[in-house]
């Protein structure tokens, strides 16, 4: 549940503190490693809540549905067997991932945007047999140049720079992460920074509507620090989803669609962070920056299928978003209040 009482108006942007700017020694786990889970504590709400989403049944997985949950019953899962070795877990993901390779044809890139990274995520934390990874690898490969609709994942990380983008280069960089594509994990980081403000990082996406970008001649992902519209401050504005609401207006309507994105935004910062990049710290920290927008000036905070987000922003940034409550799971990831909360 979101931390509605928090107050953040007093978190200012200047400087990144050194903990966030730091050159970082990569991680292992593209999500979170083995050695991290069995460190866990196996009681509390967290836990509880994590169990009672593993313990349903799979139903059929199936990549060319946009809002198909079996993902992220796999990947719960895939966190208890790791946490508890129990081998009855580990069969149900093995199984999981074997019929969800094919299944995303006849869908859209959205589809398989949200659901990829879960599978590869559970497949890294259950260790998939010799014979079972080498094919999982081949069609992860295979997955990137897919062509759903005219799109593939890679074109689609980095043409469109809203929801479809960002969980497009989650997945693709959990894909290339998984079969140790560094220089497809390289230029994932390059488009993500572009995305974040640096367009001498990354400039290609394709805008729509500009009227909430604080410079329409040179569009961004996230506003930049201090960026301001007829007088109001829409520093940390997501323009290319916010714009889904409506045309620039104030108050700021609330707009979903700018959470979807962060979605993807925050599970691709999890993932580079642990790959070595400082990226919390990018973009005069324009993650933080939009979390403190939605908080502070829309009145938006998270809630329901947002609220796996709070934990780690607030483990990244020192803030207090989350109240301490069970979270809920996202598109493709969630159970945070218990794999990374700050303990």
């Amino acid at each position: 549940m979101a931390c509605l009482g928090c107050t953040v108006v007093g978190i200012g942007i200047g400087p990144a503190p050194a903990s966030a700017i730091a050159p970082l020694a990569a991680h292992s786990g593209i999500w979170i490693s083995r050695e991290e889970i069995a460190a866990l504590p196996m009681s509390g709400p967290a836990w509880e809540y994590l169990q009672r989403d593993a313990h349903q049944k799979i139903p059929p997985p199936d990549l060319s549905n946009q809002n198909d949950r079996t993902n992220v019953i796999v990947v719960a899962k895939a966190f208890v067997f790791a946490r508890t070795g129990d081998e009855s877990y580990r069969s149900e993901v093995r199984q999981a991932i074997r019929a969800a390779m094919g299944t995303e044809r006849g869908g859209r890139t959205l589809s398989l945007a949200r659901q990829l990274g879960s599978y590869v995520i559970a497949a890294e934390l259950i260790g998939l047999p010799p014979d079972e990874d080498d094919i999982f690898r081949t069609w992860l490969r295979s997955t990137l140049d897919f062509d759903l609709e005219g799109r593939t994942l890679r074109t689609t990380h980095e043409l469109r720079p809203n929801n479809w983008g960002t969980h497009a280069g989650a997945s693709r960089l959990a894909a290339a992460l998984y079969v140790g594509w560094t220089p497809e994990v390289e230029r994932c980081a390059q488009v993500f920074r572009g995305w974040l403000g640096e367009r001498a990082s990354y400039a290609g996406f394709e805008f729509g509507d500009l009227s909430w970008q604080s410079d329409p001649a040179h569009p961004v992902g996230i506003n930049p620090l201090g960026a301001t519209r007829d007088g109001y401050l829409i520093d940390g504005v997501l323009p290319d989803d916010q714009r889904r609401a409506s045309p620039f207006t104030w108050p700021p309507p609330h707009e979903n669609y700018v959470y979807e994105a962060l979605q993807g935004a925050v599970a691709q910062a999890v993932m580079l962070e642990r790959a070595g990049y400082p990226v919390w710290a990018w973009s005069d920290r324009a993650l933080l920056r939009a979390f403190l927008w939605l908080q502070s000036r829309a009145n938006y905070p998270a809630t329901g299928d947002d609220t796996w987000l709070l934990p780690i922003v607030d483990r990244a940034y020192g803030t207090q978003f989350w109240d301490g409550g069970p979270t809920h799971p996202g598109k493709s990831i969630g159970w945070t209040d218990w794999t990374h909360a700050r303990r």
